[in-house]
C-alpha cells in the first residue's frame, strides 16, 4: 500500500485568554488583599485611641481621689465662684498650660507620685479644681436662715499617651464632719 502523504496543519494561534484571565484573578487577590489589611490597620488604630481614652480616664479618677485625699487633710486651693458668673471649672484652662491658673497638678497637696511620659502612661499629670459650693443634704432644712453647709465641687483632667487625649470628669465631694 502506497503511503499516504502527510498533511501538516498550521499551527493554531494562541489568543492569549488564559493568560488575561490569570491576570485578572490576581488583580482582584491583590485588591482583597489590600481592602483585608486596610481594615486591620483602621480596627488596630481605632483600639490604640480607645486605650488612650481609658489612660486618660483613668488618671482623671486619681486625679478626683487626689482632690478628696487634699479636701480631707484640711488642705486644698478651694476657688469660691463668683456670684452671676459661669462655674469656674468652665472659665479656667484645666489644662494648666496657664501659669498661675487655678488648677493642682496630681501630688502637689498630698505628695502622691504618678509614673508620666513613657509607655502607657499620661503623657502628664492629671490637673484638678476644686470649687466650694453650698449644698443641702436630703432631710435638711433649705430656707435661708438655716445654716449653710458645703460641698466641693472637684473638676479633674486626665491627659492619655497622645498629647490630644484628654478627659474631664467632675464630682461633688462632702467632707465628713
Amino acid at each position: 500500500m502506497a503511503a499516504r502523504p502527510r498533511v501538516c496543519k498550521a499551527p493554531r494561534q494562541e489568543r492569549g485568554v488564559a493568560l488575561l484571565v490569570c491576570l485578572l484573578m490576581l488583580i482582584l487577590v491583590m485588591l482583597l488583599g489590600v481592602s483585608a489589611a486596610q481594615l486591620s490597620l483602621q480596627g488596630e488604630k481605632a483600639a490604640r485611641g480607645e486605650r488612650d481614652r481609658e489612660v486618660a480616664f483613668q488618671a482623671a479618677e486619681d486625679a478626683l481621689a487626689d482632690a478628696e485625699r487634699d479636701i480631707e487633710a484640711g488642705g486644698g486651693e478651694v476657688v469660691d465662684p463668683a456670684c452671676g458668673e459661669a462655674p469656674v471649672w468652665q472659665r479656667v484652662d484645666l489644662s494648666g498650660a496657664v501659669e498661675g491658673g487655678c488648677t493642682v497638678a496630681f501630688g502637689a497637696a498630698t505628695g502622691v507620685a504618678m509614673p508620666t511620659g513613657q509607655g502607657f502612661a499620661p503623657f502628664k499629670k492629671p490637673r484638678y479644681l476644686i470649687e466650694r459650693t453650698e449644698c443641702h443634704h436630703p432631710g435638711e432644712d433649705a430656707s435661708a436662715a438655716a445654716t449653710p453647709s458645703y460641698c466641693y465641687r472637684v473638676t479633674a483632667i486626665g491627659f492619655g499617651a497622645k498629647a490630644a487625649t484628654e478627659v474631664v470628669l467632675q464630682s461633688v465631694f462632702s467632707k465628713p464632719e
